[in-house]
């Protein structure tokens, strides 16, 4: 596949002398005290370098650097701002999008997150943010402490060959540098087994061309362990894994580039190391990079498989490409310089997404090629983590932080304020202490009432004869007053009834 094309080739160094591993040393010497004051007032790090006179494009490179970029697509103003629209609205409920409308943002992430986003949108996508949200000031304390010298005097080595057509990159020890060196440093640092890997300079700084060094760091930190783990390990025995993976996958995407590969026993190492370890960030037109990019951080690994499988079908896939390519020499030739028509962003990336390779596949070509490892070579060295597939595999594995339940009224008033027509939890409380003493005082009051008049009827005994001054018998039938009723009327009385009213007749008959 393709090398490095201009943006990203080496360059001479610039004048100045060489980093000796920290910050400060980043700035120039003493001896360059004499230009500060003609630097005091140059802006960009292009200006401070002698480009003050050259224009960038739209992607911070020095117009002309980058070769004939090809055609680039432009999307129309209108259409631009109404999906910045949506991705903020993605953004501002970013869990909720990601548990129920994952298809939704992996389809936006196809049709390209837009610029003025994308630094952000990757930081949510890599689960970058949730890293950084769960280790406040990690970055700060690695960034101070001295570090390993043997990984900084090659981090220091590199710096200038990233990318030194860009504004950020053009000036040596200029604050782009400054802030690759940092994040670099960094890394090593949290992760000591791994150390650093020249590999990782140029993904680092692209990520630097889109966020600030802490948020870089830590999308870095993602892609390490959990998109690429064992990548950038001493042994590289993930990608000499994975490149047999690719290989394997090509002679069902492409027979004839197989069979051509393999006849001229091109081992796949040869060919996309480069590709895959600085994810095409050093092979692809820059439009097409930031593309690829946005798909990568959305499903993961898979997306630097279905790159590698299209550019290798459209390189050597007919009898026709064949002709030129009748040796190794050639062919690499060939895959070092690509046709621009298949690199075009519009058509290479609806070439990746219509590829019938699925997950599955290189999940099972995986444990395949894992298998025979083990067979001829025996156990890796290196245990890397599993890989993750994604956005949504992340986010699953390592949920954002949830924080409690909080009233947040529209209105704040100050401490101890009573909203009008509102009662306060004091006058709650009387008001319940006054109702229960009021319902006591009438259970008292009812307790200390007379109770009703009642009957008191009196019955004859058998044994007892009628005596001179014994009443009459049909008398017993007769109500007996209660005290304090004498004079009243028995007519009047409510208790009377119909027997009672016979025996008044019969006494007044005997009488």
């Amino acid at each position: 596949m393709a090398k490095s094309r201009g943006e990203n080739g080496p360059s001479s160094p610039g004048p100045g002398g060489s980093l000796s591993g920290t910050r400060e040393s980043l700035a120039p010497g003493p001896d360059a005290a004499s230009a500060a004051d003609e630097l005091s007032s140059l802006g960009s790090d292009s200006e401070a370098n002698g480009f003050a006179d050259h224009r960038t494009d739209k992607f911070g490179f020095l117009v002309g650097a980058q070769g004939d970029p090809g055609a680039v697509e432009e999307v129309p103003l209108e259409v631009l701002r109404q999906r910045e629209s949506k991705w903020l609205d993605m953004l501002n409920s970013w869990d909720k999008w990601m548990a129920k409308k994952h298809k939704k943002i992996r389809l936006r992430c196809q049709k390209g997150i837009p610029p003025s986003l994308r630094g952000r949108a990757w930081q949510y996508l890599s689960g970058g943010k949730v890293k950084l949200q769960q280790n406040p000031g990690k970055f700060d304390e690695l960034d101070l402490s001295p570090g390993d010298p043997k990984w900084l005097d090659v981090i220091e080595r590199d710096l200038h060959r990233q990318f030194p057509f860009h504004e950020m990159f053009v000036s040596r020890g200029g604050h782009g540098q400054q802030d690759l060196f940092r994040v670099l440093k960094a890394y090593t640092l949290y992760g000591p087994e791994e150390g650093y890997c020249q590999a990782q300079a140029p993904v680092a700084a692209v990520l630097l061309m889109h966020m600030p060094a802490e948020q870089a760091f830590w999308c870095l930190v993602q892609i390490c362990e959990k998109y690429l783990p064992g990548y950038y390990s001493e042994k590289l025995e993930a990608i000499q894994l994975d490149g047999e993976i690719l290989f394997s996958l090509l002679h069902k995407v492409s027979p004839v580039a197989y069979k051509h590969l393999s006849k001229q026993k091109i081992d796949p190492i040869l060919y996309m190391t480069e590709c895959f370890m600085c994810a095409f960030s050093r092979t692809l037109p820059w439009s097409s990079v930031l593309r690829v990019w946005d798909m990568f951080f959305c499903e993961g690994v898979k997306i630097l498989f279905w790159v590698g499988l299209v550019l290798l079908k459209h390189s050597l896939g007919s009898s026709e490409k064949l002709k030129a390519c009748q040796g190794q020499y050639e062919t690499m030739e060939q895959l070092r310089s690509l046709n621009p028509k298949i690199m075009q962003e519009t058509f290479l990336v609806q070439e990746v997404i219509e590829l019938p390779v699925t997950e599955r596949q290189i999940e099972r070509e995986h444990l395949i090629q894992l298998r025979k490892w083990k067979d001829t070579r025996g156990e890796l060295q290196y245990q890397s983590p599993p890989r993750l597939h994604g956005a949504k595999a992340i986010s699953e594995a390592e949920p954002a932080p949830r924080k409690a339940l909080e009233p947040s009224p529209s209105i704040r008033l100050p401490p101890g304020t009573q909203l009008p027509g509102t009662k306060s939890r004091q006058q709650k409380q009387a008001e319940k202490e006054h109702e229960k003493a009021m319902k006591e005082k009438a259970k008292r009051q009812k307790g200390q009432q007379q109770p009703p008049p009642q009957l008191s009827p009196t019955v004859p005994s058998e044994a007892s004869s009628p005596g001179p001054e014994a009443p009459h018998p049909a008398a017993a039938l007769v109500p007996v007053a209660a005290p304090g009723s004498e004079g009243t009327d028995t007519k009047d009385s409510p208790h009377r009834s119909k027997e009672s009213l016979t025996s008044q007749e019969s006494e007044d008959t005997y009488l």
